[in-house]
């Protein structure tokens, strides 16, 4: 019975009724064609359906946000070129996507920087008005910039330090080789997986561990394999929503305010939906089988230690926004010393 349950919530989660506002065509009318890799009825999909309804009634029905969620359009690099070719006009980017956009969004998540919401809010306060000003610099325009979670470590057996995973080999994303870059840099095997085929990977023995969302985790159940959960976070999870300058420009200006609102509002809202599914997600997973491994205080030092090792090295490499890093550890030094 209670596989039966685990596979309705998983249905529930990924899979469901697209909404998409619609009305009365008025006279004149722009599709806004938006692209998103997570699926309809999670949290996020749910609140675009709710943007797309709310955009059209600001603008009287003149702006209509199609939505094609479930990476139907393709790997956040093609979103990318189809933004760019117009093909579509607006994405859900994760910290992949954002980081083609400002490199400084990989500073922000590398591995063991930033350790907690506290600081991940002290950080983004500082860094998030340069972050949108260098994408809208571009042939895009910054919607939103929210935070999704955090990243943590999934294994076949438990990791308490760094040496349990260094023995172990890693999943990286083929889509993101600054990350790659920063593990190898550390010291890990990385076995580049993509997200599609990691559940078959974990099966095969190819990868021993992952580094992902709770949510993710729980959803395509890369916790039936990889039964173990570290309790340090890796990285936050940023997720961010753009619309490419051309189609932006060319919606009524008296409309490009409030539904810019909308889109802040609705990110914000997304951000505390997301953290209670996060902890959702990790009780439904300790429910099946996840052993979570609470890591003590000197556990997590030695994951912090091991990065300050490797950064002089990362910092000579092009991984890194070495003005980023820079202001990002002074920040978070400050913060940390109680200034």
């Amino acid at each position: 019975m209670k596989k039966v349950r685990l596979i309705i919530a998983i249905v529930l989660l990924f899979t469901g009724p697209l909404a998409v506002y619609s009305q009365r065509r008025p006279a004149k009318q722009i599709t806004v064609k938006l692209a998103s890799m997570v699926p309809a009825n999670t949290p996020w999909g749910v609140a675009l359906n709710r943007m797309a309804s709310e955009w059209a009634a600001a603008t009287n029905g003149e702006v209509r946000l199609q939505i094609y969620p479930n990476g139907t359009q393709g790997s956040e690099p093609d979103v990318l070129q189809k933004l760019n070719m117009n093909v579509i006009q607006a994405a859900v980017l994760t910290s992949v996507g954002l980081n083609r956009l400002t490199p400084e969004i990989m500073t922000i998540s590398t591995p063991f920087l930033v350790r907690n919401d506290a600081e991940l809010k002290v950080v983004m306060d500082a860094l998030l008005p340069n972050l949108e000003k260098k994408i809208n610099e571009q042939n895009y325009f910054c919607m939103a910039i929210v935070k999704s979670g955090w990243v943590k470590i999934f294994s076949r057996g438990p990791v308490w330090v760094p040496s349990d995973l260094k023995r172990m080999k890693v999943n990286g994303d083929p889509n993101e080789p600054g990350m790659t870059q920063v593990f190898k840099s550390l010291g890990y095997q990385v076995v580049p997986v993509e997200g599609s085929r990691i559940l078959i990977a974990l099966n095969g023995g190819t990868i021993d561990a992952i580094y992902n969302s709770p949510i993710i985790a729980a959803g395509f159940q890369f916790f039936g394999v990889a039964k173990n959960m570290a309790t340090v976070n890796i990285a936050p999870f940023l997720g961010g929503i753009v619309i490419n300058k051309h189609t932006w420009e060319s919606i009524p200006e008296q409309y490009r305010p409030e539904l810019q609102r909308i889109t802040r509002r609705i990110g914000m809202e997304m951000e505390t939906s997301l953290a209670a599914l996060e902890d959702g997600a990790v009780t439904l997973m300790k429910e099946y089988g996840l052993t979570i491994n609470e890591l003590d205080e000197k556990q997590e030092q030695e994951w912090y230690a091991d990065l300050e090792r490797a950064i002089p090295g990362l910092l000579e490499s092009s991984t890194f926004n070495r003005e980023a890093y820079q202001q990002i550890d002074g920040l978070l030094k400050a913060y940390r010393n109680g200034r």
